[in-house]
């Protein structure tokens, strides 16, 4: 490797510079609203370009044009926060940043209609000064390079004292070191985000009129926002998406790198983006380690109302559904019949080959909540794959070469896709840890690599440079060659792509994937593993996108390298497409794909349609109807969903069992032996941030014992049992049954035989109760993707045995008329019942209970007590619990242990503990009344004693609301 020249790493520090500027923007928008910002570059689009017509065209002063363009940049982010990011505020973050990219694309068509340059204008893009200077012997800077140099520190230093001198700074880096925090002490967090966004545009603007100076050209403005990004968002993730300074330094050093790699590799294209990538991966995945930078909910489309009991065996409740389908499946059939122009066929072909992509992004960001910029790029590894495979290539490893002979069609798109799948896997490890936005980065820079790139790799190639020929003749002999019998296979295939889909969703696949994205803890907890099945999904929306992909290129019997269909911009459309036609719904990317691609084809000349296709209809869909256009035909089904049980008449009446259901004992269990414990916790330590938490704290759990955990708020008590289950790094040893579980995670600990709650009692909000009882139930016995995806007659027998499990789980708790019932819409002590249901299927040896009674109404709390200890005897097992109502815990504890500040201080029987001084003096205090009523047989009439600093029990809930089980 040879070192560039004195002159060409000046100019990498000059581009550096401008990538650390937008990437600093970036992480700017990030740190105060959690929001990964695509649109920072294209923001700047607007300002820049009416810069030059300023300066240029209309002659206007430079400084006044600078100015002018720049406030135009920062009400322009102001605007896109008052309308798009205000109003979507509360949305998932996932959703936002898809509201960024059709910020994006709108700002590139509001800049291609303003006006154009005068044909006899041959100005170039103006710069503040433009001579040169020479400072040393082989440097010549120019005024365009000058500006940067002097510009970007002058305003990077102006952001630090601004955030750190103002009181409007102050509130952002308030709001953005600590939001709950910062909303306490009165800083409006809407006024935070308009104040970041309007930097943002600003910065976005000057950005651009910088590079633009220096590229000297008035032509390519349209096109300077999307170059730029993949390298600010590279430096944004380097910078873990939190430090302004390493943002900037990372700019500079991707600039340099840049410099170096062209300089000795100038004939490798795209070789920079491929090792952009390999960056983007690394620092991706470790900024996933350090921390989940995504807590918000997922609810990406309305929520579909299961058909209740007693309306299933109405027959046309049962066809409902079924008939626009097989109306929509018989014009699909009878189309090209009556259509009969190839161009219309082949039309037809490609929207269906962007349905089968579409689906790759409803099991990937839908269930996943993992947001892919890059999906056609992998349908693009799969429709080259699949094309080199057809025709038969050659795979060079050094000095040997193998020769591959050309595969039948179908064994070339299954192999391809295969590929496809490994490969999206590969991208998608990095993101395991995080949820929803990080792998949007990683699968941009993805998508870009492959355009730049993978692409052009030799093996993938023919004898053009610029397309791979891939010709398809027969298919299990059966001619293909011709367009309407290509359209009939691609038509079957994306049949049964979207029947699997169906089938995997109501299955235990889609059921852990939703739960895996809605609430990591509590699917390991049910013994899923979240690294398993976040895997499975990228591997899965890999695959189905590889199909896709080659469907589409033999569509047009040819793989344009640098044209159509897999292109960066490409997969911006695909994720257009399933949010037009609806987010996590199985029918939403045909709907899409029809809306999307088909109507600008089907009135060529209308002048609406192109606006309702582009990035300005997806932000009004998003703003308006977030559901996509299912949205409308989710609420005339259950519209009529209600009707007709409003026909029927009132609501049948649900007893609870009074007997064990057979759930309970199904599964078969190692007994314990009498004298060895069931857990066995020693010298657990929990360090956070260098402030120890919990501090070398020892207990035991005898076989059929109930143990009380008891101290202030802050004492370590919930560290405690998530360093017992698994959920936090800690030292010491932990056994279960005799088994060591100290180096196992969560789920594996769950699996065996520690079951857990927690405060929250927050469950899978978009799954119902039934659903969650059943993922619950997947601990004994997983759901198979491929048995299940091929329809494998055992699959229907164990789910139809599963939902039999969870029905009577559900009746035993008193919560059958929920059963259909989504967990949002529950109130938290009805979540606390299913709760218990779920550890009732998990058949654990040791329940741990994080405050079981928190959030439950006051007159029900008593009934827990006799609940608790029902579900000992009927489960033979022990717990731990958390729990602050003094006469709860200490009625139904064998033993009790006291902490204060992380250690133990007290333990025995509850007697011994509740007249132990140091508990009296740390927790219960010197009031003897405290005492004695801690020690009383709970009250209906007075409720639960709250404990030390904390508030009462929320109010008792609605009517409605199914009573605990006695």
């Amino acid at each position: 490797m040879v070192m560039p020249t004195t002159q060409l790493w000046f100019d990498g520090l000059v581009t550096g510079l401008v990538i650390g500027l937008l990437a600093v923007g970036i992480v700017l928008v990030h740190r105060s609203t959690r929001v990964i910002n695509f649109a920072v570059a294209n923001m700047g689009l607007i300002g820049s370009v009416l810069f030059a017509l300023l300066v240029v065209r209309w002659h206007v002063p430079y400084w006044i044009g600078l100015v002018i363009a720049l406030v135009i940049g920062a009400v322009f982010g102001a605007i896109v926060d008052g309308v798009v990011i205000r109003r979507l505020f509360s949305a998932p973050r996932v959703i936002v940043l898809v509201a960024t990219v059709g910020v994006a694309q709108l700002a590139q068509t509001i800049v291609l209609a303003l006006p154009k340059m005068d044909d006899n204008v041959t100005d170039s893009y103006p710069v503040p000064w433009g001579g040169t200077w020479s400072p040393v012997h082989g440097l010549r800077i120019t005024g365009a390079a000058l500006s940067v140099v002097v510009a970007v520190p002058l305003v990077a230093l102006a952001l630090g004292l601004f955030l750190s001198r103002t009181a409007l700074g102050k509130a952002v880096a308030a709001s953005a070191d600590n939001p709950e925090l910062a909303r306490l002490q009165g800083i409006s967090p809407k006024a935070v985000s308009t104040a970041v966004w309007a930097a943002a545009g600003l910065i976005g603007t000057l950005c651009l009129i910088l590079i633009s100076a220096q590229n000297q050209s008035l032509t390519q403005l349209t096109t300077l926002g999307p170059t730029t990004l993949l390298r600010a968002l590279a430096a944004a993730v380097i910078a873990r998406m939190t430090s302004l300074r390493a943002a900037l330094a990372a700019g500079v050093f991707l600039g340099l790198l840049q410099t170096v790699i062209q300089f000795n590799w100038l004939d490798t294209p795209g070789l920079t983006e491929a090792i952009i990538l390999l960056l983007v991966l690394a620092a991706v995945f470790l900024a996933s380690r350090g921390r989940d930078v995504e807590a918000s909910s997922f609810s990406f489309a309305p929520k579909v109302r299961p058909i209740p009991d007693r309306l299933r065996g109405t027959w046309w409740v049962r066809y409902a559904e079924r008939t626009p389908l097989l109306l929509f499946g018989l014009l699909a059939v009878i189309l090209p019949l009556l259509v009969t122009q190839p161009s219309r066929q082949l039309l037809y072909t490609v929207i269906l080959g962007y349905a089968i992509c579409g689906a790759s992004v409803t099991v990937l960001t839908g269930w996943a909540g993992q947001l892919s910029l890059g999906q056609m790029a992998f349908a693009g590894i799969g429709a080259l794959v699949a094309a080199a495979l057809d025709r038969g290539t050659q795979l060079t490893f050094g000095s040997t070469t193998v020769s591959l002979n050309a595969l039948p069609f179908p064994a070339a798109v299954a192999i391809a896709a295969l590929v496809a799948a490994v490969v999206a896997g590969v991208v998608g490890v990095g993101a395991l840890r995080v949820r929803g936005l990080l792998l949007a980065v990683s699968t941009f820079a993805f998508a870009v690599a492959a355009d730049q790139y993978l692409y052009r790799l030799s093996f993938l190639h023919d004898t053009d440079a610029t397309t791979a020929t891939f010709p398809r003749t027969t298919v299990f002999g059966i001619d293909v060659s011709g367009q309407r019998a290509y359209y009939y296979l691609v038509l079957i295939v994306t049949v049964v792509v979207l029947a699997v889909v169906a089938r995997l969703r109501r299955s235990g696949v889609g059921r852990t994937t939703i739960g895996v994205r809605d609430n990591p803890a509590t699917a390991a907890a049910y013994t899923v593993n979240a690294t398993r099945v976040k895997l499975r999904a990228f591997a899965l929306a890999g695959g189905i996108a590889g199909v896709g992909g080659a469907l589409l290129a033999a569509a047009g019997q040819s793989v344009p390298y640098a044209d159509k269909y897999f292109l960066s911009a490409d997969s911006l459309v695909i994720v257009s497409v399933v949010v037009i036609g609806g987010l996590g719904s199985v029918t939403g990317p045909v709907l899409g794909a029809l809306w999307v691609i088909g109507l600008p084809s089907f009135f060529p000349g209308n002048k609406v349609v192109p606006l309702l296709t582009s990035s300005l209809g997806l932000l009004v869909l998003l703003l308006y109807f977030p559901g996509g256009l299912v949205q409308l035909g989710y609420s005339a089904r259950d519209a009529l969903l209600s009707w007709a049980d409003r026909r029927l008449g009132g609501t049948p009446a649900t007893k609870a069992t009074t007997t064990a259901p057979p759930a309970l004992t199904r599964s078969a269990r190692p007994a314990a032996a009498v004298d060895t414990p069931i857990l066995r916790a020693a010298d657990v330590r929990v360090r956070f941030f260098g402030r120890t938490v919990v501090d070398a704290v020892s207990l035991r759990v005898n076989p059929g014992e109930i143990v009380g955990l008891i101290g202030a708020n802050g004492a370590g008590k919930s560290t405690l049992m998530n360093a017992i289950g698994g959920y936090v790094p800690s030292t010491g040893a932990v056994e279960l049954l005799g088994r060591d579980l100290t180096g196992d995670g969560a789920a594996a600990r769950a699996r065996a035989g520690l079951g857990r709650t927690f405060q929250a009692a927050t469950l899978f909000p978009e799954l119902t109760v039934r659903e969650t009882v059943q993922v619950a139930l997947e601990a004994r016995g997983r759901t198979g993707l491929l048995a299940t995806a091929l329809h494998l007659p055992h699959t229907f027998t164990r789910e139809r045995a599963k939902r039999s499990d969870a029905d009577e789980l559900i009746g035993f708790l008193g919560l059958g008329r929920y059963a259909d019932a989504f967990i949002g819409d529950l109130s938290t002590g009805t979540r606390r019942i299913v709760e218990l249901a779920g550890l009732l299927a998990l058949d654990a040896r040791l329940l741990c209970l994080d405050e079981p009674t928190a959030g439950v109404a006051q007159r029900e709390t008593e009934a827990f007590g006799p609940l608790i200890q029902e579900i000992r005897r009927e489960l033979d097992a022990s717990m731990i619990v958390i729990e602050h109502d003094m006469p709860l815990i200490m009625n139904i504890s064998d033993r009790v242990y006291c902490l204060e500040t992380g250690g133990v201080i007290a333990e025995g029987e509850p007697d011994a503990v509740r007249n132990n001084p140091k508990v009296v003096a740390s927790y219960l205090g010197t009031d003897e009344r405290a005492i004695t009523r801690s020690g009383a047989a709970p009250s209906a009439a007075a409720g639960p004693t709250p404990g030390p600093g904390e508030e009462s029990q929320p109010p008792a809930r609605p009517e409605s609301e199914p009573s605990v089980p006695a």
